[in-house]
């Protein structure tokens, strides 16, 4: 399974190198801030809700139940989407792990004799690092969202869910237009400012000749409706519809978690993703799609749905609840952790306060560092729970990821945490041995502090031991009456 950025340390390590980035912390708090305040303007005036409530919770308990309904029996869900599809004219496949997603769609492309194909934004084809999969066997995959056009031109890595590339500033995107374009096909103008228009309008250029030339077009789905076999794609550029109905043939690798079962159900969903993602009302692109049309759109259509770890998720009784994500990135732009850090710093494309769950879930926990140290990544301060619009009780499940990483290392080599809280246990069993320890206190500090603690003490105060101990006081003043 893939899914973690290659060679990332664990997320203190990374975090830390992060703080030290001051360009980075600014572009990330004015962007965050952006978003957050355009977020809440939309959920304010919110006043029309489903059964006679007039408020924003009564959205969020309807799409968190769309979005339960569809996990609670995946299953026939599934089932139902794959016959629906079929009857459409689509093509379904399925895909226990990424390996398998990634040789399904390559296959696809080399039968129609491609080198190139062109791409909606799509987290599960990140997650499955799929362009890599398809470079290895010389097919160019081409980004065709305007943030995800930067980071690939900038050979970088995505930092956020929604906005991929909220680490660069616009000087920064300029130079990289200016430096990558001509590299790979229509060259950004030698006179190119960075006023966002502008920027927008270089890259439109660059993808036009993408876009009318390929013949292959990849997505994900934001939604797949059971009973009518129809996906669902938002996007706010227009992109995505370019590529979704240009090309000859569409390949849309999608999560089975992304299932919903019934058409009304969208309505919550469609409602409260864009409010909470980009603080519109309504996604100014909503592209749906559902097989075949005869003379309309692509003519041969092939829908991969991956696992890739989602029955684990499934199967985890406090953790099942984040396959209720809408990928809005709500959680992101609300929390503290994330807006000094920054997204690198998870080492997934996955990051933020889902990421440090999903990402355990997903692949499990006990086998790899970077991966463990995720559900530690927060300081369970709750916003990401309060902004979730399909509320995910992320820090529930934080303290439940972080058992589970404590139990998969029981046995092994004891870590010095381990190790310190067996001998607290030790000492605080026994009233004599506690005594022993009170005696002992100072030398204690003193030594901790010259050895053993300088990791805490480099950002706490290690307090002074007192002059007497309880017990001390309480012998001396014959139990506090003198």
């Amino acid at each position: 399974m893939t899914g973690t950025f290659v060679g990332m340390p664990a997320f203190p390590a990374a975090a830390h190198e992060a703080l030290g980035n001051a360009q980075l912390r600014h572009n990330l708090a004015h962007a965050t801030g952006t978003i957050r305040a355009k977020r809440q303007r939309l959920v304010d005036e919110v006043t029309l809700s489903l059964e006679g409530n007039s408020d924003w919770e009564a959205l969020r308990l309807a799409g968190a139940g769309v979005k339960e309904s569809a996990l609670v029996d995946l299953a026939t869900h599934l089932e139902r989407l794959e016959e629906a599809l079929t009857a459409n004219g689509a093509t379904v496949h399925w895909a226990r792990d990424a390996a398998e997603a990634n040789a399904i769609v390559v296959a696809i492309a080399k039968r129609h004799r491609v080198d190139e194909v062109v791409k909606v934004k799509s987290m599960v084809t990140q997650e499955i690092d799929l362009n890599r999969a398809l470079e290895a066997e010389g097919i160019a995959a081409w980004e065709t969202d305007l943030a995800e056009l930067i980071v690939q031109l900038g050979d970088d890595l995505p930092s956020h869910i929604l906005v991929p590339a909220i680490h660069r500033n616009r000087a920064e995107i300029r130079e990289i237009f200016l430096a990558r374009m001509a590299a790979v096909g229509r060259p950004a103008p030698d006179d190119l400012s960075d006023e966002p228009a502008v920027l927008a309008a270089a890259a439109r250029a660059h993808l036009r000749e993408k876009f009318l030339r390929a013949k292959v077009g990849v997505s994900g789905a934001n939604f797949a409706v059971a009973d009518t076999g129809t996906l669902v794609v938002v996007e706010s550029e227009g992109n995505g519809r370019m590529c979704l109905t240009l090309p000859e043939v569409l390949v849309s690798v999608v999560g089975i978690e992304k299932v919903v079962p019934t058409w009304s159900g969208l309505d919550p969903l469609l409602r409260l993703l864009p409010r909470s993602s980009t603080g519109e009302r309504m996604n100014p692109y909503t592209s749906t799609w559902s097989g075949i049309t005869p003379g309309d759109g692509p003519q041969e259509v092939h829908v991969v749905l991956l696992d890739n770890g989602r029955t684990r998720a499934l199967a985890d009784d406090v953790g099942r609840q984040a396959l209720r994500c809408i990928r809005c990135s709500a959680c992101l732009n609300v929390c503290p952790v994330y807006e000094r850090t920054g997204g690198h710093a998870y080492g997934s494309v996955y990051p933020g306060p889902i990421g440090a769950i999903l990402n355990p879930l997903l692949r499990g926990v006990g086998h790899d560092d970077q991966v463990d140290s995720l559900p530690y990544a927060s300081s369970l301060c709750g916003a990401c729970f309060e902004a979730c619009p399909v509320r995910i009780d992320i820090p529930s499940v934080l303290v439940d990821q972080r058992a589970k990483v404590v139990d998969a290392h029981r046995g092994g080599v004891p870590k010095a945490e381990a190790l310190a809280f067996r001998g607290a246990a030790v000492a605080l069993s026994d009233s004599r041995r506690l005594g022993l320890g009170e005696r002992l206190t100072g030398l204690g500090l003193k030594v901790g502090r010259r050895f053993g603690a300088s990791k805490w003490t480099s950002a706490r105060d290690l307090p002074a031991a007192p002059p007497e101990s309880f017990r001390q006081w309480w012998k001396r003043t014959d139990g506090g009456r003198s």
